[in-house]
């Protein structure tokens, strides 16, 4: 019924011609969609995004090549409106309104509306952007001109009526990660580091030693770079200690990679463009210091280290990573044992299996492919929706409140030393749906990763 609701306003908002086009500039990207910021004076568009799907490049669009495939219908057959999507623009919605949402809370979930597009208005999309796009992401993938419609949501970089002058907004984007270590039976002894190491440590290593590191995603082959091993341990942003956190916020701000990405007024003003070593756009420490002057009622300095402390203040007492955390803990028996139930799924032979030399595991794995197909398929779908939780990013955007203001509608956290009190609002972003047809990559990747670190340590 909610699908059927956003089906009938999307009719109402039409994207046409060039004009409307050069209303949106660029902000930013990921693998899969790129984003774009509104400054028009619609007020339908005021204070929005809109998320446009890409293509890879050399490929041959097409508005039905992404809907789901008969193993997907199979193991998303319980969500009625994903399996009845009809691109994989309504899957997105859908998986996010009826599966993420549920998870993580209507309060940091935005599900957006869908608005129709032309091909015209993407086309000039297109023109207008690519020059202040990243040249590996333009080499990589293109605008998919032949999709019908684009997800609008709320600019979660602001906050909805703009910002009044002396009442700027700050914003922070953090992935925070895989914030626990598995403990499954089924990881093999020669993996066992990851039982006590991060994952996010380990990929670090991975991915410094290789120089560029080949990731596929949505069909497009993305080289990620790293010229330095971050300290930042994911255990300690989750872990409830205020010291830890801030530790963690610390790390974070330190070894920004494309992890950390910081906002004054909707712009960013430090991190990344969407990844990658070559293409960060931040200022230095000194330039905060001073862009931060009208947020942060300190003496040069100070203003930095109190804005990174409240970010630590804000995500303990929000408690907004509980949920993420408990959505990633779906994946409970790890990529080692899920890829066996994955290959259930498939109804084939298992590759893993074939070359198993340890008796023991194979026993263990045996079990896995004894299960009832219902069990295969609820393990792989926990397995892709924790893949989601461990890949999203996390926006907490802030607003300074005046002394005897108004009561606000949003939450507020308090910054001691500088006797300021701030609204603010967290939200989740870059929700997507994992493909089926990536299990076997994560395994592969998982494999790599692991035994990369256990050589080089």
């Amino acid at each position: 019924m909610a699908m059927e609701i956003m089906e009938e306003e999307m009719k109402k908002m039409v994207l046409e011609d060039k004009d409307e086009a050069a209303e949106w500039v660029y902000k930013g990207e990921g693998a899969a969609n790129l984003v774009l910021s509104y400054i028009g004076s619609s007020p339908s568009f005021v204070g929005k995004v809109l998320r446009i799907q890409k293509a890879p490049k050399n490929s041959i669009q097409s508005t039905t090549s992404s809907v789901l495939t008969d193993n997907e219908i199979l193991l998303w057959k319980d969500f009625k409106d994903i399996v009845s999507s009809h691109s994989k623009e309504v899957v997105e919605q859908s998986y996010v309104l009826n599966v993420m949402l549920p998870l993580l809370g209507s309060e940091h979930v935005d599900v957006g509306k869908r608005v129709l597009v032309s091909s015209k208005f993407l086309e000039a999309i297109e023109d207008n952007i690519n020059c202040q796009r990243p040249a590996w992401r333009v080499n990589a993938a293109k605008i998919n001109t032949i999709c019908d419609s684009a997800l609008l949501i709320s600019d979660h970089s602001v906050f909805p009526h703009g910002t009044r002058k002396g009442n700027p907004c700050i914003s922070v984007e953090i992935k925070p990660k895989c914030g626990f270590l598995p403990s499954s039976k089924f990881i093999r002894e020669q993996n066992s580091i990851k039982k006590s190491v991060t994952r996010f440590r380990m990929h670090q290593l991975l991915k410094l030693h290789q120089g560029e590191v080949m990731l596929l995603r949505s069909h497009c082959m993305i080289y990620m770079r790293i010229s330095q091993i971050s300290e930042y341990s994911p255990l300690d942003l989750y872990s409830g200690c205020i010291e830890r956190i801030h530790a963690a916020v610390k790390a974070l701000f330190t070894t920004p990679q494309n992890n950390f990405r910081i906002f004054l007024n909707g712009s960013l003003i430090f991190g990344g463009l969407g990844g990658g070593m070559n293409n960060t756009n931040f200022v230095d420490g000194d330039a905060l210091e001073n862009l931060l002057e009208g947020v942060i009622k300190a003496d040069h300095g100070v203003r930095l280290p109190s804005f990174l402390k409240l970010i630590a203040e804000t995500i303990l007492k929000s408690g907004v990573l509980d949920r993420l955390l408990e959505a990633q803990k779906l994946d409970s028996i790890d990529i080692e044992g899920a890829i066996h139930a994955y290959y259930n799924i498939l109804s084939q032979p298992c590759l893993i299996c074939k070359g198993l030399g340890d008796c023991e595991l194979s026993e263990r794995y045996l079990y896995l492919h004894s299960i009832p197909l219902e069990k295969s398929i609820k393990i792989v779908r926990d397995y892709l929706i924790a893949a989601t939780a461990k890949d999203c990013s996390l926006m907490i955007s802030f607003r300074p409140r005046e002394s005897g203001g108004p009561v606000s509608q949003y939450s507020t956290v308090d910054l001691e030393s500088t006797n300021q009190s701030f609204d603010f609002k967290a939200y989740f972003i870059d929700l997507d749906m994992k493909s089926l047809k990536k299990m076997s990559y994560y395994y592969e990747l998982d494999q790599k990763i692991a035994l990369g670190y256990s050589v080089e340590i």
